[in-house]
C-alpha cells in the first residue's frame, strides 16, 4: 500500500471510526468522574477547593495519527458566597486534525437537602481547528495542498449538578450552538460542530469500615451518532486506594485505579481494552490523571468526597 493510500485509510479511520463523521467531536475520557468540569460546568466549585486536574490520554496505540488527548482545568468556589468559577484547556490530535478548547465556567449552588446541594452553571468557550493537510504524503495532489484552519470559534453550555459526599446526577450541554462548515479547502471541508447532550450519575456505598463500593454512569448523545454509554464499578480500600472495571459499550473494556497520595494530591491510572472492529489494529489506550485540590480557609483538612 502506498503512503498515499496509508495517509487516506488513516483520514477515514479518523473522521469516519472516530467522530462518525464529526458527529462526536468531543474527546473521551475514561476517568470522568474525577474530570467532570470538561463537559459539566456546575461542577465547579463543588470540592469546596482549589483543585486542578491534569489529564493525558494516549488512544489506540499501534495505529499511526492516534487521537492524543491531554486536558488541564482548575475550579474554585469564591469567597462567601454561592458562587464559583473555572477555566480549562484541552488539546486533542488525531493525525493531521489538531483542535484546541479554550473554555471558562461560571456555577451557582444551592442547598436542595441537609445533605445535598444542586449547582448550575454555564460554559463559554472558544474551539481552534486546524488540519495540516499539506504535512501529507499525497504524490502532490492539489486537494492536500494547503491546510483547513479556522478562526476562533466562539459557543457556550448550560448544565445542571446535583451531589452530596456520597452521590450525584449531572446533566449538560457544553455547547449549544451548531456551528456552520468550521472550514474548507477546494471540495474538503469540516462540517459544522454537533451539540452533545450528557448524563452523568454515580453513588458510593458503605460496605464495611474500610471498603466502599462505587457504581458510575455516563452517557453521551449527539445527533447523527449511536448513544455512548460507558459504566464503571470500583471499590475504595482504606480511604485511598480506587481498584475498578469499566465498559464503554461495543467499543472497549478496561481496568482502572487511583490512589489518594494525601489530602490534596491523587493520582490515578486507566487502561483501555478495544472490543470494536478495531480490535485487531491497535493495543488499547492508556490515560493518566492528577488532581490536586488546595483547601480554602483555615481548615486545611478537606471533607471525604468520592467524585
Amino acid at each position: 500500500m502506498t503512503t498515499f493510500l496509508k495517509s487516506i485509510l488513516g483520514l477515514t479511520l479518523i473522521f469516519l471510526i472516530d467522530t462518525s463523521g464529526l458527529a462526536q467531536q468531543d474527546p473521551q475520557f475514561t476517568q470522568y468522574y474525577f474530570n467532570p468540569l470538561s463537559t459539566n460546568s456546575a461542577y465547579a466549585g463543588t470540592r469546596d477547593a482549589l483543585s486542578m486536574n491534569l489529564v493525558a490520554r494516549e488512544q489506540w496505540l499501534g495505529i499511526d495519527g492516534r487521537p492524543r488527548t491531554q486536558a488541564l482545568s482548575i475550579h474554585a468556589p469564591l469567597k462567601d458566597t454561592k458562587l464559583a468559577w473555572g477555566l480549562g484547556f484541552t488539546s486533542d490530535q488525531h493525525g493531521p486534525v489538531k483542535s484546541s478548547y479554550l473554555s471558562g465556567d461560571g456555577a451557582y449552588s444551592f442547598r436542595i437537602t441537609e445533605t445535598s446541594e444542586l449547582s448550575l452553571g454555564l460554559k463559554a468557550s472558544l474551539h481552534f481547528f486546524r488540519a495540516e493537510l499539506s504535512a501529507l504524503e499525497t504524490n502532490n495532489d492539489i486537494s492536500f495542498s494547503k491546510d483547513l484552519s479556522s478562526q476562533a470559534i466562539p459557543n457556550f453550555g448550560f448544565s445542571a449538578y446535583w451531589y452530596s459526599k456520597t452521590h450525584f446526577i449531572g446533566l449538560s450541554a457544553p455547547r449549544l450552538i451548531e456551528n456552520g462548515v468550521i472550514s474548507e479547502v477546494g471540495t474538503i471541508e469540516v462540517p459544522s460542530e454537533k451539540r452533545h447532550l450528557f448524563l452523568t450519575a454515580g453513588k458510593v456505598f458503605t460496605l464495611n469500615h474500610s471498603l466502599k463500593f462505587k457504581p458510575t454512569l455516563f452517557m453521551k448523545y449527539v445527533g447523527g451518532a449511536p448513544l455512548s454509554t460507558d459504566i464503571s464499578a470500583n471499590l475504595l480500600i482504606q480511604e485511598r486506594l480506587w481498584v475498578g472495571l469499566f465498559a464503554r459499550l461495543k467499543d472497549s473494556a478496561g481496568l482502572m485505579v487511583s490512589y489518594q497520595v494525601n489530602d490534596n494530591i491523587r493520582i490515578g491510572y486507566s487502561y483501555d481494552k478495544t472490543i470494536s472492529n478495531l480490535a485487531g489494529f491497535n493495543s488499547g489506550s492508556h490515560e493518566i490523571l492528577i488532581n490536586y485540590d488546595l483547601k480554602l480557609g483555615k481548615e486545611k483538612t478537606l471533607s471525604p468526597r468520592y467524585f
